[in-house]
């Protein structure tokens, strides 16, 4: 232990008792303060979001009344013709569409968010209904504007009722938040009365203890302090044989001196352990150099590949051999277009073209004709998807489906658009496919490699995993199979709201 001298240097003019009092009693006093500044802010925090709890659903029922003034305006002029009526319609048409657009339009796992979003894209569709249904009776088409108004008056009556859906949900919402708000708020009333009440009671503990016989036991505290300061942590107060507040401050400041020796050794320790995550950062950024350095020479060998078609396509096309340069161009597009494109999205006429490529590929391959026919609506072509759907699910129909029957085999394209929604149909008149197979299928379960996977390295439960990753919903394909010898027909159903034109 350290024997404690009175330092050369001491001055006698410290501060007095009375104004460690005064300082006291000026910071509790800014401590009870500040705890009713917070508790007082808190609770008007508390208060304002109670009040703006079920402002959701007035601005719900604000929506469903435009979107039935809407439907009365369009109506009255499909009956009156009005001009009236067509400024009312175009006024509302215009509030309504300002509404939606405060509404969600992005995929969400949250429910209310999604049925913000489906009541969008409803409402988008209804508006452009409605406003056929005024360009075809302006322009005398009965039988136009009374197909639009029957379609727009059903889409009405299904959006009302999702609105209603929508406002019972966030009203079930709102009334929770507004029971934990008053739940909140009492809380922050009891926890503000609370700190209220001990910061008192300890400032008038503090005052009463520094009242009492504190001189030399202070004295003696300033001058192991001042040695602290100049950098002696070792040293050690000598406890009074009072046991009383004298007592606890040297033990307090007994401990202090040991946890500033234990903090310097912390920040020892600290260093050291920052200079081994700086070599550790520094040996990563070696190894994704060197993970850089492969991913580079592994794009030799696709680039070689097609360099090497092209080379084969030219010398072909010198020998005259136009058939064989014509096969191998197809094939270099074909490679060139899965490598390039597999984490891309396409459009539906890219996704067309490498079917053609691929049916073309085959036909030399088997040295045959396949069977394959279309029936696709090109207004269609500019429609985006997934990259590299298409050709598996033909790939599939070809290799599982009609290879090897007795029968002449056959491949049919569909697409057309049928309500909000693009179908995509592949059907084979093969084998077919058993009831359970479809269901492993559709579950992405794991089955045999001759069911899933196809020859260009994508399989069913690939193309059905990123279709659903894609387009943030499950219904996307459908598998029909009545049994053996019956074909199979695999459907894409593409949401045609979720399509951006290029």
């Amino acid at each position: 232990m350290v024997r404690i001298k009175k330092p050369l240097g001491l001055k006698k003019k410290n501060l007095s008792i009375g104004t460690r009092l005064i300082l006291l009693f000026i910071i509790t006093s800014a401590i009870i303060f500040f705890v009713n500044m917070f508790t007082y802010i808190n609770v008007n925090k508390a208060m304002e979001s109670i009040g703006g709890v079920y402002i959701s659903n007035a601005e719900l029922n604000k929506l469903t009344d435009v979107l039935s003034s809407v439907q009365r305006h369009m109506y009255e002029f499909l009956d009156t013709r009005s001009s009236d009526a067509l400024k009312n319609y175009y006024q509302s048409a215009e509030n309504y569409r300002n509404l939606i657009e405060q509404l969600n339009d992005e995929i969400s796992d949250d429910n209310v968010k999604l049925m913000e979003r489906k009541i969008r894209n409803m409402s988008d569709n209804y508006l452009d209904l409605t406003y056929k249904a005024i360009q075809a009776k302006r322009g005398r088409n009965v039988s136009k504007y009374t197909e639009n108004f029957s379609a727009a008056k059903e889409l009405y009556e299904y959006i009302k009722l999702n609105i209603f859906s929508l406002n019972n949900q966030q009203f079930k919402d709102n009334s929770k938040i507004y029971e934990l708000n008053l739940a909140s708020l009492k809380y922050i009333e009891v926890i503000g009365v609370s700190i209220i009440i001990i910061v008192s009671v300890i400032n008038v503990l503090l005052i009463i203890i520094m009242t009492k016989n504190i001189t030399n036991p202070l004295r003696r505290l300033a001058v192991a302090a001042n040695q602290v300061a100049g950098g002696n942590f070792s040293i050690e107060l000598k406890e009074s044989d009072n046991n009383d507040e004298i007592d606890v401050v040297s033990k307090a400041f007994n401990k202090m001196t040991i946890s500033i020796n234990e903090y310097i050794n912390q920040i020892k320790e600290n260093m050291e352990y920052e200079s081994r995550l700086k070599e550790n950062e520094l040996l990563m950024k070696n190894h994704l150099k060197d993970a850089q350095l492969k991913y580079l020479q592994a794009q030799i060998n696709p680039h070689f590949l097609f360099n090497t078609l092209n080379a084969g396509v030219q010398l072909a096309m010198m020998e005259g051999a136009e058939k064989t340069s014509v096969f191998m161009e197809k094939t270099a597009e074909f490679y060139r277009y899965n490598t390039k494109k597999l984490n891309e999205d396409a459009r539906l006429e890219e996704e067309i073209e490498i079917v053609h490529n691929y049916i073309y590929i085959m036909n030399v391959r088997l040295a045959r004709e396949i069977n394959f026919t279309e029936d696709i609506d090109r207004e269609l072509m500019d429609i985006r998807l997934p990259s590299m759907i298409l050709q598996p699910i033909i790939e599939n129909a070809l290799s599982y489906g009609i290879s090897d029957i007795e029968w002449e085999g056959k491949i049919i394209l569909s697409i057309y658009r049928q309500d909000d929604k693009i179908q995509i149909s592949i059907k084979d008149n093969g084998k077919g496919i058993e009831e359970d197979i479809i269901k492993d299928i559709l579950n992405e379960n794991s089955i045999g490699e001759h069911q899933t996977k196809t020859t260009s390295g994508i399989g069913l439960k690939n193309v059905i995993s990123r279709l659903k990753l894609y387009y943030g919903r499950e219904d996307v394909i459908s598998i029909i199979s009545k049994g053996a010898n019956t074909g199979t027909e695999v459907t894409l159903h593409i949401p045609y709201q979720e399509m951006d034109e290029e």
